[in-house]
C-alpha cells in the first residue's frame, strides 16, 4: 500500500503505531505511524512526524492532538508533506525522430489512455438481459445435436429445454424464444397443427410457464414449421402464396400459444396485415396483454441455411422472395414499420442482424418501439466456424458482435450465443 509522509509540528510525545479501522480518507485496516523529527517553526524547535499507511491492524482511529491551523502553519513554513517523485518520462525506442508535437487542440486518445477512462466514455452497454434465447425443441427425450450449428441442439421438451433455461437463468438470461421440429406426420398444406392447444409449442409453454413463472416467453407465429410444402403460408396449387388466408391461420395460431401462457407472440411470416389482424384476435380473446413483436424488416436472406436444417423446414419448392425482402432494398423497410406500428406491434425486428446494420439504425431513429436484431443461424455459424479453424477468437469476436448489434439501436437480440455470452459477461470460464 502507498505511504503518505506528513512533515508537521507535534507537541506530544512520538506515536509508535495505532489502530484505524474507522478513518476518514483513508482504505480499511490500514495503521499509521509516526517517527519523530525536529525543525523550528517561528523561532521555535518542534517536533515533526511521518504518517505512513502501510500495515494491516484492527481498531480505532485515535485523534492526533494537532489543529487546522497548525497543519496549515507547518505548511506555511515550507515543510509541506512529501510525495513520490514525478515519474520520468519514458523513453522512446531508438531512431524515433525527434520532431515537434502537433498544435492539436483536441486529441480524442486522450479519452481511450486507460481502462477506467475508456469505461467511463463506454456509450453503449450490454447485459444479459439484452438477449433472448432462441430453443429448438422436438418431441423426443433425447438432446439431438445440430450439424450446422456447433454447440445448438433440438433439446426434449420436458428435460434437455428446461436443464437449458435453468442454465441460462443462472446467468442472467431469462427470455427465450421457441421454434418447434414437427413431425412430418402432422404437416399439413394448410399448417392446423400450428394451433393446436395440445401441440408441441402451447405443451412447452404450459411447462416452463409451471417451472419458471417469470420467464418470459416468445414464440414464433409462421407456418413454415408445420407445412407440407415448407413456406410460411398456404400454397396455391400454381405456386402463390395466399396472403389472406393464411392470416386467418396466423390468428388461430397466434391465440392458441398466448392461451398457453406466451408472453410475446412474434409473426415472423412477412404476410400483409397480419400485425393489426393478430392483435384484434388476441383483444378479441381478452389477451390485450399479450405483446406482439413483428418481424418487420425479414429478408430473404441466404444466412437462414444452418436453422432451416435445424427444424427440416426447407421450402419444398421455389423460395421465399414473394413474401420476406429483397436484400437490396432500404426504404421498404420503413413502410413495413410504418405499417407494423399503425397496426399494433409493440417491437420491430429486423432479421438477419450484423449484414443489415443499416437498418436497424434506421428503424431506431424513425420509430419510438423497442427495436429488437435477429442474429441467425448463419451469422452464429460463421463465427463458430472460424474460432474452431483458428482464424479469429471466438469469444472476442462474439461479444463485439453483439455489441455491434446495440450500437446500431437494438434494444433486444435474439442470438444462439445468448448462454454461452452471458457466461462471459459475468466472468464464468469457457
Amino acid at each position: 500500500m502507498a505511504s503518505t509522509i506528513v512533515n508537521a509540528p507535534c507537541t506530544v510525545p512520538s506515536v509508535k503505531g495505532f489502530d484505524t479501522l474507522y478513518y476518514v480518507g483513508l482504505r480499511p485496516t490500514s495503521t499509521l505511524r509516526f517517527n519523530s523529527g525536529r525543525t523550528s517553526i517561528s523561532g521555535r524547535s518542534q517536533r515533526l512526524f511521518v504518517v505512513r499507511a502501510s500495515e494491516r491492524h484492527d481498531g480505532h482511529v485515535k485523534k492526533i492532538e494537532m489543529s487546522i491551523e497548525e497543519c496549515e502553519a507547518a505548511v506555511v513554513a515550507g515543510n509541506a508533506p512529501e510525495a513520490p517523485p514525478v515519474p520520468p518520462k519514458p523513453a522512446a525506442p531508438v531512431g524515433t525522430p525527434v520532431i515537434q508535437p502537433f498544435q492539436l487542440s483536441r486529441r480524442p486518445r486522450r479519452n481511450r489512455k486507460s481502462p477506467a477512462l475508456r469505461a467511463s466514455f463506454q456509450e453503449t452497454s450490454i447485459s444479459p438481459a439484452n438477449f433472448v434465447y432462441p430453443l429448438f425443441i422436438h418431441e423426443g427425450q433425447e438432446d439431438t445435436p445440430i450439424g450446422a450449428m456447433p454447440g445448438c441442439y433440438r433439446l426434449g421438451w420436458r428435460h434437455g429445454l428446461v436443464e437449458e433455461v435453468a442454465k441460462a437463468r443462472d446467468v442472467g438470461v431469462n427470455s427465450i424464444v421457441l421454434f418447434p421440429k414437427v413431425p412430418d406426420a402432422l404437416k399439413s398444406p394448410t399448417g392446423d397443427e400450428a394451433y393446436n392447444d395440445n401441440g408441441l409449442v402451447p405443451r412447452t409453454i404450459r411447462l416452463l410457464k409451471d417451472k419458471y413463472p417469470d420467464l418470459v416467453i416468445y414464440t414464433d407465429v409462421a407456418l413454415d414449421p408445420y407445412s407440407s410444402d415448407g413456406h410460411d403460408g398456404i400454397v396455391r396449387e400454381d405456386g402463390v402464396i395466399m396472403n389472406d388466408e393464411t392470416v386467418h391461420q396466423l390468428c388461430k395460431q397466434a391465440v392458441s400459444q398466448a392461451r398457453a401462457g406466451a408472453d410475446v407472440v412474434s409473426p415472423s411470416d412477412m404476410m400483409d396485415g397480419r400485425v393489426g389482424a393478430i392483435r384484434d384476435a388476441l383483444d378479441a380473446e381478452g389477451f390485450h396483454h399479450v405483446s406482439i413483436m413483428s418481424y418487420t424488416a425479414k429478408y430473404a436472406s441466404s444466412f437462414y441455411g444452418p436453422f432451416r436444417e435445424a427444424l427440416d423446414s426447407n421450402p419444398r419448392f421455389g423460395d421465399k422472395k414473394t413474401y420476406q425482402m429483397n436484400p437490396a432494398n432500404y426504404r421498404e423497410a420503413l413502410v413495413e414499420a410504418h405499417e407494423d406500428e399503425a397496426e399494433g406491434a409493440d417491437i420491430l425486428l429486423v432479421k438477419p442482424g450484423l449484414p443489415y446494420l443499416d437498418i436497424i439504425r434506421l428503424l431506431r431513429d424513425e420509430s419510438p418501439l423497442p427495436i429488437a436484431a435477429y442474429q441467425v443461424s448463419g451469422e452464429y455459424s460463421m463465427i463458430k466456424a472460424g474460432g474452431v479453424l483458428k482464424m479469429i477468437d471466438e469469444e472476442r469476436v462474439m461479444m463485439e458482435s453483439l455489441m455491434c448489434l446495440r450500437r446500431a439501436g437494438a434494444d433486444i437480440i435474439l442470438t444462439y450465443f445468448a448462454l454461452q455470452a452471458a457466461r462471459c459477461l459475468c466472468g464464468e470460464k469457457r
